[in-house]
C-alpha cells in the first residue's frame, strides 16, 4: 500500500535552499550596521524562499518542519544577522497559534497566507505600562467595525510586516487585534534608541481610529492566568539570537587570528594563529558556541514532545517553561563571556570600527535583558523549592504554590 502522507523536508534539504541566502544575508552584516540600514532586501529574500512558512503544513504549501529543525535555522540566520529572527519572533508565534488552533477556514487561510509570503509583526507592549491588565490600547465600538486607538513600543518587527498583532482592551478583556500594517490610522517609527539589536525595527506604532472588522479579533489569551505554549516559544527566540552571535563571533575571531600577522615580543609564538593563549582563546569561543547551540535545540526537542502530546498539558508546558529558563540562565552567561573574549585576540586593532567585532556584546547584551535572568534565577529556584509556579510570561493571575508539584 503506498503512502500519502507528506515527505518530510530533511536538514540537508533546508541547508540547500537557506545557506545561500544566509551567507548572502551575513555578507552585508557589518555595512548594515554602521549606516543603519534596515533589512528590507534581506527581509524580502526570506520571503521568497518562504522562510516565514518553515511550520506551516505541506498540505497549505509550506515545509512542515519540526521546532527542532526551526530553530537549528534561526540560530544560523541570527549568526548571519542576529537582528532578524528577533524581527520575526511573533510571525512565528503567529503561526503556531493557527496550527493550534480548531481546524476551519480561518486557519486554514492564514496559514495559505503565511506560505504565500505573508509576514505578521508585534504591537503588544506600551511604553511606561508593565503589566498587560492596564494596556490602554483600546477597541471601541463604530458603526458595523471596531476603531483601534492607542500607542505601542517595541514593536519589533512590524516593518517588515504585512499585519500587525496588536494587544488591545475591549470593556476589560483583553483581545488580540490583526490589522494590516499599511491601514489608514496607523503610524510606524523606526525610533529604538538602544544599543544593540538596532535593526529589529522594534520601535513606536501609533493607532488612530484604525478600523477593525470583527474576523481580525482573534479573541482572548493576551494576559490570561495560566502555563501557555506561547512563553517557552518566545524565549527560545531570544536564546537562538545569543546562539546565532556566539556563532558568528567565533568565525569573526578565527578570520581575525588567520589574517593577521603582527603579534608582540613576548609572545609565545610569531604568529598569533601558532600562539597557544591565542588557540585557547578560539578554543573557549567554540565551546561557547556549541553549548549555546546545543542548550536551544534541547529546549526545542522539548517544545517537539509538547506538541507530540496534548499541548494543553500542564506538566508539559511547565518543563518546557522550566527548560527554556534554565537555558536562558546558561546561555546568557556564556555568550556574554564568549563575546567580550574575543578582544584578547588582537591589540588596538581589533576594537576598530571598521571590524565592528563590539556589535556582538551590544546585540547579545541587548537580547539578554528582555527578559531579566534575575527574575528567571529566582523563579526557577522558588519552583524547584516549593513548588511555586513558574511565571508564564502572558500570566497576570496570581502566583500559587501547588500541593502537589508538577515535576
Amino acid at each position: 500500500m503506498t503512502s500519502t502522507a507528506p515527505k518530510l523536508v530533511s536538514d540537508t534539504e533546508l541547508d540547500e535552499i537557506f545557506a545561500p541566502i544566509f551567507e548572502r544575508i551575513a555578507a552585508g552584516a557589518v555595512e548594515r550596521e554602521i549606516d543603519r540600514r534596515l533589512p528590507y532586501d534581506e527581509v524580502g529574500w526570506l520571503k521568497d524562499a518562504k522562510f516565514g512558512a518553515l511550520r506551516v503544513p505541506v498540505e497549505h504549501g509550506g515545509y512542515g518542519v519540526s521546532v527542532r529543525q526551526l530553530f537549528r535555522l534561526l540560530i544560523d540566520l541570527a549568526a548571519a544577522e542576529s537582528n532578524l529572527p528577533q524581527a520575526l519572533r511573533v510571525h512565528f508565534v503567529f503561526v503556531e497559534d493557527q496550527l493550534l488552533a480548531e481546524h476551519g477556514s480561518a486557519r486554514d487561510g492564514w496559514l495559505s497566507a503565511v506560505s504565500e509570503g505573508t509576514l505578521v509583526g508585534n504591537a503588544i507592549t506600551e511604553p511606561g505600562v508593565g503589566a498587560v491588565d492596564r494596556y490602554r490600547t483600546t477597541l471601541t465600538k463604530a458603526g458595523e467595525e471596531w476603531a483601534l486607538n492607542g500607542v505601542k513600543y517595541y514593536s519589533t518587527g512590524s516593518l517588515y510586516a504585512d499585519h500587525i498583532l496588536v494587544a488591545a482592551d475591549r470593556d476589560g478583556e483583553r483581545l488580540g487585534v490583526l490589522v494590516d500594517a499599511n491601514a489608514d490610522g496607523v503610524r510606524q517609527h523606526d525610533d529604538w534608541d538602544g544599543f544593540g539589536q538596532r535593526l529589529t525595527a522594534s520601535g513606536t506604532t501609533e493607532f488612530t481610529d484604525v478600523a477593525v472588522t470583527e474576523d481580525r479579533i482573534l479573541g482572548p489569551g493576551y494576559g490570561g492566568p495560566g502555563a501557555t505554549y506561547s512563553t517557552s516559544y518566545l524565549q527560545l527566540f531570544q536564546l537562538a539570537v545569543l546562539a546565532g552571535i556566539a556563532q558568528r563571533a567565533e568565525r569573526d575571531a578565527r578570520e581575525y587570528v588567520a589574517a593577521r600577522t603582527r603579534t608582540y615580543t613576548h609572545a609565545a609564538a610569531d604568529l598569533p594563529r601558532q600562539d597557544p593563549l591565542v588557540q585557547q582563546v578560539i578554543g573557549r569561543l567554540s565551546a561557547a558556541t556549541f553549548a549555546a547551540r546545543a542548550s536551544v535545540l534541547a529546549v526545542a526537542d522539548v517544545l517537539d514532545q509538547v506538541l507530540a502530546g496534548d499541548a494543553k498539558d500542564e506538566k508539559l508546558l511547565v518543563a518546557a517553561e522550566l527548560a527554556a529558563g534554565q537555558a536562558q540562565l546558561s546561555i546568557i552567561d556564556t555568550v556574554l563571556a564568549a563575546t567580550t573574549q574575543l578582544f584578547e585576540l588582537g591589540g588596538a586593532s581589533i576594537v576598530s570600527e571598521r571590524l565592528r567585532l563590539d556589535r556582538h556584546w551590544r546585540n547579545a547584551r541587548t537580547i539578554s535583558v528582555h527578559n531579566p535572568a534575575i527574575f528567571k534565577a529566582r523563579s526557577i529556584g522558588d519552583y524547584l523549592l516549593n513548588g511555586t509556579d513558574l511565571p508564564f510570561a502572558w500570566s497576570a493571575g496570581e502566583r500559587k504554590t501547588t500541593q502537589e508539584s508538577t515535576r
